[in-house]
This record gives structure tokens, sequence and C-alpha cells, in this order.
């Protein structure tokens, strides 16, 4: 049975950090791209980063170049977000997520991923 499992979200200022981790099980983790989704009050769940089997390619959505990073250790079964210079408009449960295959460069399209998380809430408040 596959598992993943995110934690660290919570309630942050404006400008401020959190880092996002996934935990997987049940699945050979290396196999798939590991990506993150989220989903803000009365919107469609959306894009944010992605990363490839490897961990040397990365995809990120538009509003998040430059202040999330996406990474993974296969060693561990996990894939962080870490999360700077947050704004408001970052509020959202965010989604880990599994797409099965070594897909270059890794997706931004959900329906392409297989496994997906309960999801952590993050607050960002102005």
């Amino acid at each position: 049975q596959v598992q993943l499992i995110e934690s660290g979200g919570g309630l942050v200022q404006t400008g401020g950090s959190l880092r996002l981790s996934c935990a997987a099980s049940g699945l050979t983790f290396d196999m798939y791209t590991m990506g993150w989704f989220r989903q803000a009050p009365g919107k469609e769940r959306e894009f944010v980063a992605a990363v490839s089997w490897r961990g040397d390619t990365t995809n990120y959505a538009n509003s998040v170049k430059g202040r999330l990073v996406v990474s993974r250790r296969n060693a561990e079964n996990t894939v962080s977000l870490q999360m700077n210079s947050l704004k408001p408009e970052d509020t959202a449960v965010y989604y880990c997520a599994a797409d099965y295959g070594r897909r270059i460069p890794p997706s931004d399209r959900e329906h392409e991923y297989e496994f997906w998380g309960q999801g952590t809430q993050v607050t960002v408040s102005s």
C-alpha cells in the first residue's frame, strides 16, 4: 500500500519560511517523479514544483520560481519543499504526489500523478 505523508505545514508571517516534507512508503521511490501541488480555498488544485527521480532536474510554477526549492533524498524516501519569502497568496493545502516513471522533465500535469498525500495546511499571514 502506497502512502505519502506530508508534514511541516503551519502558520507563518509574510516573508517567512517553511519546509515541507513528504515521506513515501510502499513504492520503489526512485522509480517516481515527485511533485508538489496546492489548493487554495475556492480554487482548483495547481502545480507548484516537481523533481526528477534522480533529483537533478526540477520544474517550478512561475509563481514560485526563485522562492521555493524542491529536493529529494532517495535513500530516505523523502521529498522536501523549502519555501522562502512566503506571501499570503501562498496560503493553501499542499499535497505531495508521485508519478511513476523517470519522466524528464518532471511533469506539471496533475493527471499524470498516480498517488497523493492527504495534504498539509500552509497559512501565510499579512
